[in-house]
């Protein structure tokens, strides 16, 4: 079985940090979304995988490299312009020679991985399995109706859901997709949608499975998602104090302090993480708060935000707090006045 990652869209909706960086390269308690993917793959067993890269195509392939890390081999796959999910499979045809694969979108974040999804499939040999969560909001999502755990049909964001259950950008597919992504046209969209083509798969009378994710996922499309993904993953890590905490410093709960990184008469209340590198000088430092490497915090608060590397927080009046600031960004107090 291969694997094949989503990774061309253009982050519209983290605009304009993704302007200039790949959505899937944000960081989650300082690890880039994709890597947990690639995480996913690897512990489910899957050697092989292609990544569909479009704009920032260069940034990614520099990230991930050839997979070594995770010890997979990485195929990279132009999709440019992007024009859907069942697009991207077309172009990763070659790639993907008619074997089963897990399609994975790469903003998506899962607890539990892709393990049991895998097993499942390869245990009762349905034509595609079909990740699923129940959620609050299903009229936002592509929404599964299903019947003695089979999909019966799918609706892309309808008004009348006919379930809760919303598909999560997880699937795995055999063969048969192949043909049923060339027999879609584009949606209101302008994009070849992966529901259509699975709707060619029902029409065909091909098997579908429902799988029910029981653990937490996100999809990280927008700021609050990343944020609240970050809270998830911070939950989950255990105290780890590498670098150097000096002076009337105190640190307390789940806190994550790397290498070479300096606490320096601060307050650091946990979950919190704080990268490579960096300085933290006279601040306070609250849960739910990622630091990213080579970051200079002094003179301020921060709690519950993603800080991305390079940058320096300094001189701050009020609490920064739910933000979400890029690369080498200075947020300073000034002194002038109007």
């Amino acid at each position: 079985m291969k694997g094949l990652i989503l990774c061309a869209g253009k982050g519209t909706r983290l605009r304009p940090l993704t302007y200039t960086n790949a959505k899937q390269l944000v960081p989650v308690a300082n690890k880039p979304i994709i890597f947990y993917g690639l995480e996913a793959m690897r512990d489910a067993g899957i050697r092989e995988v292609g990544i569909v890269i479009g704009d920032t195509g260069a940034e990614i392939r520099d990230a991930v490299g050839k997979g070594r890390k995770w010890g997979v081999r990485v195929t990279y796959i132009e999709q440019n312009p992007p024009l859907g999910i069942a697009h991207a499979v077309q172009v990763s045809e070659k790639f993907l020679g008619g074997e089963p694969f897990v399609l994975y979108l790469g903003d998506n974040l899962l607890r539990d991985g892709i393990v049991g999804l895998v097993e499942e499939f390869k245990t009762q040999k349905p034509n595609a399995t079909i990740l699923l969560a129940s959620v609050a909001n299903p009229q936002q999502f592509g929404v599964a109706e299903v019947k003695h755990g089979k999909i019966i049909s799918l609706e892309e964001k309808p008004k009348k859901p006919k379930s809760s259950l919303a598909i999560v950008g997880v699937y795995i597919f055999d063969s048969n997709i192949l043909e049923a992504v060339h027999k879609v046209k584009p949606s209101w969209r302008g994009e070849l949608e992966i529901t259509d083509s699975i709707s060619v798969l029902l029409k065909k009378g091909c098997v579908i499975n429902s799988h029910i994710i029981t653990g937490w996922w996100k999809d990280t499309g927008k700021k609050e998602d990343l944020l609240e993904a970050n809270r998830m993953v911070l939950e989950t890590i255990n105290p780890d104090v590498r670098g150097e905490v000096t002076g009337t410093s105190d640190v307390c709960g789940r806190v994550v302090i790397e290498d070479g990184a300096v606490v320096e008469d601060s307050t650091i209340r946990g979950p919190v993480i704080i990268g490579i590198g960096s300085r933290i000088v006279h601040s306070y430092i609250g849960p739910f708060t990622s630091i990213d490497e080579n970051v200079i915090v002094e003179n301020s608060e921060i709690e519950n935000s993603i800080i991305l590397r390079g940058s320096r927080i300094s001189n701050l009046e009020s609490r920064l707090e739910e933000s979400l600031i890029g690369r080498d960004v200075v947020v300073e107090r000034s002194f002038t006045r109007p």
